[in-house]
């Protein structure tokens, strides 16, 4: 298939590297194979090859026999070791930039560096690959035409359920990143927010070993991962567009001063113990959530 008009078998841009420039590299989200020979030529014949563990990109080019030398570049490291680079770019150098998997700067390392790179006008090559998110979308059943991207879900309850509460209309599907022994927290929050039947379909370890989609219900699918226990892996959460004429959920999110009245009716627990109980759900402070149970008694 053609795209763009471009014709088969030509010459593109970095078919042969020249000046400096800065290459975004794909590298495999998983299974080792899925690396372009594009990316492989490009990362033997730069200069440098900036990688997010060193440790991990060594065992992508010991597998594909590749000796060039590397320098660590992560998010600690980023705002000091982006202007040294700037400075190896301007003198000359082609560098590779990756990280442990996927697409740089994809929530991860990178954006520092390539915003430095185009205002010093030195030319940003991508070099496209595997992508986690992709991946886990066209294989989810859920609608693509239509999606959002947005990194990582918060990792406070009360920032998330915010979130969450956001997209509850979304005529789009939503895409996150989760880490895995978050996972049940937030379709937790899902649940809550979102309700039981909204569909979701969670897709852990793609490309890898124990590849595994679990698509259903919201509540179906928290349901089997409590049963398993502990979850691993690498999670992409996916969360269906809102259903056209869906009932309003049933898990609605209610007061603090009611939600305080619940957890002391049902879990026996005084008033103090509920409040530090509903703060801590909501990701606000004890004075915050005693001020909204004084104005609703």
């Amino acid at each position: 298939m053609r795209e763009n008009g471009q014709k088969d078998g030509s010459t593109d841009r970095g078919a042969i590297l020249g000046g400096p420039s800065l290459f975004l590299v794909a590298t495999p989200i998983g299974n080792l194979e899925d690396i372009t020979l594009r990316a492989l030529r490009v990362l033997k014949e730069v200069d440098l090859i900036a990688c997010e563990d060193t440790r991990q990109t060594l065992k992508l080019l010991s597998h594909y026999g590749i000796q060039t030398r590397l320098v660590s570049y992560h998010e600690h490291n980023e705002m000091t070791k982006a202007a040294e680079l700037i400075v190896d770019l301007e003198g000359g150098a082609k560098i590779a930039l990756v990280t442990d998997a996927g697409m740089p700067g994809i929530s991860d390392p990178g954006f520092r560096l390539i915003a430095l790179a185009i205002r010093h006008h030195v030319p940003v090559v991508p070099i496209p690959g595997a992508s986690a998110f992709l991946a886990a979308l066209v294989a989810s059943g859920l609608p693509t035409d239509s999606f959002r991207f947005s990194g990582f879900l918060p990792s406070k309850s009360g920032q998330r359920r915010k979130l969450l509460e956001s997209v509850k209309e979304s005529p789009r599907t939503q895409v996150f990143y989760e880490a895995p022994h978050r996972l049940l927290e937030a379709l937790g929050d899902v649940v809550e927010v979102l309700g039981n039947d909204r569909h979701v379909v969670v897709a852990r370890e793609v490309t890898k070993m124990h590849e595994e989609f679990l698509r259903g219900r919201a509540g179906e699918i928290l349901g089997q991962l409590k049963a398993r226990g502990d979850v691993k892996g690498e999670i992409t959460l996916l969360i269906a567009k809102a259903e056209e004429g869906a009932a309003p959920s049933s898990t609605e999110v209610v007061s603090v001063a009611r939600r305080v009245r619940e957890i002391m009716s049902e879990e026996k627990m005084d008033e103090k113990a509920a409040l530090k109980k509903v703060a801590k759900e909501r990701g606000i402070g004890k004075s915050e959530a005693y001020r909204e149970w004084q104005r609703g008694k």
